[in-house]
């Protein structure tokens, strides 16, 4: 049987994005037989109901990973990011997790991490091109 051509398509594809994200799941856990995974998010807004922080991630099979976690320019240092991670955490925690882990640009926050108690576990050159992305990680609890 011969298949179409690939469509390949540029800019949103969340659709896609999401429909994907469901089949490795599906894989995934029938692979490893843990399914129990759940997204999370999380806000921080300021008195008018501004986002001035937020993250969002997942927890699944003991592990908690966070997709992004942003805090607006004019609120850092502040520890609102430091609130964000320690309420995914205690979420993590909650759900059975015993490692947290980030992926973070050079450019970015991990120093924050660091400061976080998250160890540098891998780094990735030129991601981008003069910079590099690091992977970091947390013990949550003892194994």
């Amino acid at each position: 049987m011969k298949l179409p051509p690939i469509n390949l398509r540029r800019g949103d594809c969340q659709e896609l994005e999401a429909f994907l994200s469901e089949r490795i799941y599906e894989f995934n856990s029938k692979a490893t037989g843990y399914f129990d995974g759940e997204s999370f998010g999380a806000v921080q807004n300021d008195d008018s109901g501004n986002i001035v922080g937020g993250v969002t991630g997942y927890t699944w099979g003991g592990c908690c990973y966070v997709s992004y976690l942003w805090v607006a320019e004019d609120h850092r240092g502040q520890g609102v990011g430091t609130a964000l991670l320690g309420a995914v955490e205690t979420n993590a925690k909650d759900r059975g997790c015993t490692i947290a882990f980030v992926s973070s640009h050079s450019f970015q926050s991990p120093g924050f991490y660091t400061r976080m108690g998250y160890e540098q576990q891998a780094s990735i050159s030129d991601h981008p091109v003069g910079h590099s992305s690091v992977l970091l990680a947390k013990r949550l609890t003892q194994v």
